[in-house]
């Protein structure tokens, strides 16, 4: 995969429709298309050339610990962002031990223009496995994200929550970058899977077309449990409950629970930009998607689902510890479009 996915065709179809559009020139990076990370970073390059914001031009695939870093130094102008990554940024810690001190400096140079759920972390296996849920991870092999980033840290601390195992020390991770995963998933290299899920999954539905999937949600009395709680009140972190439906991640993948509800962890972030960015750009960008957030919900079924357009502190883990807050550009179209922010997410 070349480090830019172009979108030159698309904008050019999009100008023929609405006009000459502004020649600001911005670069994004996120991860996976197939996640809401992608989905998201992908439509607002499609909206911001629709309105005559700017040209966006994307790298999909990305490790996100690195793309909020290069947003943080000025590198990238737009990143998604699980919100995890600023909070462990500031402290220096986790992927950005090297950063020390460094790290609560460049953290603040990062604001928000709107949020979103990334994804729920539950653990499948195909049926035809001999694997019979959270209680099986004991010495299996478990695939659970690419070698570096927010998705494997928050895989591993899930695996924790449920089963007391670390990874190396009870089970065996096993870490393939997201442009192999569908392939990792069916090629029998890992007993199961704590990925990043939506509802219903992308990734999950293909490799569903080599055989059926199941899903287990995240024990309910652990899952209520105090630390399980605790840990669901941490910077970039939701508590993802849905009614099961036959429909829920898609054909072919069934839920094991015990009761009619899911429950998984959740992770959430936004697309962030510089704290340096023109207020007017800022503005502009938050505007068009605000205004067609529509457009965001339908470009995959899951996308109506991620709580976009969400101020609730609950929905969007602003606030608190969170070290990052919306971009003032940002809060301008939001409150100009009617919503009412949170005085502790404003700058």
């Amino acid at each position: 995969m070349s480090r830019y996915t172009a979108i030159v065709g698309l904008v050019t179809a999009l100008a023929m429709t609405s006009g000459a559009y502004a020649q600001t020139n911005l670069s994004a990076e996120t991860g996976p298309p197939t996640g809401a990370v992608g989905a998201s970073i992908l439509t607002l390059a499609e909206v911001a050339a629709f309105e005559g914001v700017a040209n966006i031009q994307v790298a999909t695939g990305q490790t996100l610990t690195n793309s909020v870093q290069n947003v943080a130094e000025g590198k990238t102008d737009i990143a998604a962002a699980p919100f995890i990554l600023p909070f462990l940024m500031s402290r220096g810690a986790g992927p950005y031990a090297a950063l020390g001190d460094q790290g609560k400096e460049l953290a603040s140079k990062i604001a928000v223009l709107y949020t979103y759920r990334i994804a729920a972390f539950p653990i499948f296996a195909y049926e035809s496995g001999n694997f019979n849920g959270w209680q099986d991870v004991a010495g299996k092999t478990i695939y659970n994200g690419p070698p570096r980033g927010a998705a494997l840290n928050r895989a591993r601390a899930v695996i924790k929550l449920a089963t007391g195992l670390e990874d190396g020390n009870g089970y065996q991770g096993l870490q393939v970058n997201w442009g192999q995963a569908v392939k990792t998933i069916t090629d029998g290299s890992a007993a199961a899977n704590v990925l990043p899920v939506n509802f219903p999954d992308a990734r999950m539905s293909q490799a569903a077309a080599a055989g059926n999937i199941k899903v287990w949600s995240f024990p309910k009395d652990i899952f209520e449990g105090e630390a399980t709680q605790k840990y669901m009140k941490a910077p970039g972190t939701v508590a993802v409950e849905f009614p099961i439906t036959p429909d829920l991640f898609g054909p072919g993948i069934s839920v094991v629970s015990e009761d009619d509800t899911f429950r998984a962890p959740g992770e959430v972030g936004g697309d962030v930009v510089s704290v340096d960015m023109d207020f007017e750009l800022a503005k502009a960008l938050t505007a068009a998607f605000l205004k067609n957030i529509d457009v965001y919900k339908n470009k995959t079924p899951y996308m109506s689902n991620v709580f976009l357009g969400e101020t609730d502190t609950a929905l969007t883990s602003l606030c608190g510890p969170m070290p990052i807050k919306y971009h003032p550009g940002a809060v301008a179209a939001w409150e100009e479009a009617g919503y009412t922010l949170p005085d502790c997410a404003k700058p």
